[in-house]
């Protein structure tokens, strides 16, 4: 089952699967998306909201694994997933929220004991950067620090991604040390990165990976990055100010509205001429240094195409059960089947 399919990534996830052979059950909120999107699919459909875990669980049942697609999965994860573990059903998802992560990670014990498998961020956050940390990791097993960076060239965020950073607005930045997740002000961690020949400045940012990667390599010290324009991180120091006004309801109202009426994610043309890049850089106490970079297509496409495989390879065999992250199941070079990828190391 893919649940939340009429979303822009979830649409591209419905098509890619019919693409693959494969004849998913679609599911989400609203019956009339749902229907339309399955009529043009020649697929079958089940509409249902996630109110009622006993419903959920009901309907999950019948299925052997659900790719949940509705985001911010910060509000829609709990039912889901605690569903997922009732039903024996595995549950995997997009999303890059270190809150789900955590939240997933917690039920570890019952999803083992319900013999299923928990497994988020099977989208561009995180199968690239965890495959790259653990890559790492294996170059260097006795690092004591992890460090990623993204970088984004082309593309726009679709409606469920700039959504979900609209609900993260007014809150601290995290990243690992000493294995805690600890809390720093928006914008003050920054470092330079060369990429393409020059530097670059990133700055430090709540992604998956911080929950992620340090399951997949078990390094204590995290930070992970993104390249962004000198304004960007300017308005990300601000913000620190702003957070009281950021976190009210009615201020994120006013946003989502807004980013609801842009388009829905980037055009076809878009996605096939974006591309992106995770750099990672891990280092011992002795001071030796491992640096590599992935370059990568643009992220709405890689996602269908991650989670699609991923769904592929339960189907075949029934996965390890527990909460897991792609690289831990799959390994490190998971990330360089698809098409569009390559790995260089760095000096």
């Amino acid at each position: 089952m893919i649940y939340g399919c009429y979303g822009y990534t979830g649409k591209l996830i419905s098509e890619l699967a019919v693409k693959e052979g494969l004849k998913p059950v679609l599911s989400g909120r609203d019956e009339q998306k749902v229907a339309a999107l399955a009529k043009s699919l020649n697929l079958e459909y089940k509409a249902f909201d996630l109110d009622n875990e006993a419903n959920v669980v009901e309907v999950l049942k019948n299925f052997k694994v659900v790719l949940h697609c509705a985001g911010p999965f910060i509000n829609t994860v709990g039912i889901m997933a605690n569903a997922c573990i009732k039903a024996k059903t595995h549950y995997l998802d997009i999303t890059g929220e270190y809150q789900v992560f955590e939240s997933n990670f917690a039920l570890n014990d019952k999803a083992v004991a319900a013999g299923i498998m928990l497994m988020s961020g099977v989208g561009f956050d995180v199968v690239p950067s965890d495959c790259l940390a653990l890559y790492l990791k294996e170059k260097m097993p006795n690092a004591d620090s992890l460090e990623l960076a993204l970088q984004m060239k082309g593309g726009q965020l679709s409606h469920g991604t700039a959504i979900t950073v609209a609900e993260n607005l007014g809150y601290p930045t995290l990243f690992r040390r000493d294995g805690k997740l600890v809390k720093v002000a928006n914008g003050k961690v920054t470092r330079q990165i060369k990429l393409d020949g020059t530097e670059k400045t990133a700055v430090a940012i709540s992604w998956g990976d911080i929950s992620t990667a340090f399951r997949s390599t078990g390094i204590p010290n995290i930070t992970v990055y993104n390249v962004l324009p000198q304004k960007v991180i300017d308005s990300m120091k601000a913000s620190n100010y702003l957070g009281f006004l950021l976190r009210m309801r009615f201020v994120k109202n006013i946003l989502i509205n807004r980013i609801k009426k842009r388009p829905a994610g980037p055009s076809e043309e878009a996605r096939q001429t974006a591309t992106s890049v995770v750099w990672g850089e891990v280092r011992n106490k002795m001071g030796a240094v491992q640096r590599a970079i992935l370059t990568l297509p643009e992220g709405y496409t890689l996602t269908a195409r991650t989670a699609i495989k991923i769904v592929e390879l339960i189907l075949e065999k029934d996965p390890p059960s527990g909460a897991k992250t792609p690289a831990q199941v799959f390994g490190s070079n998971f990330i360089m089947q698809f098409e569009g990828v390559s790995r260089k190391d760095l000096l």
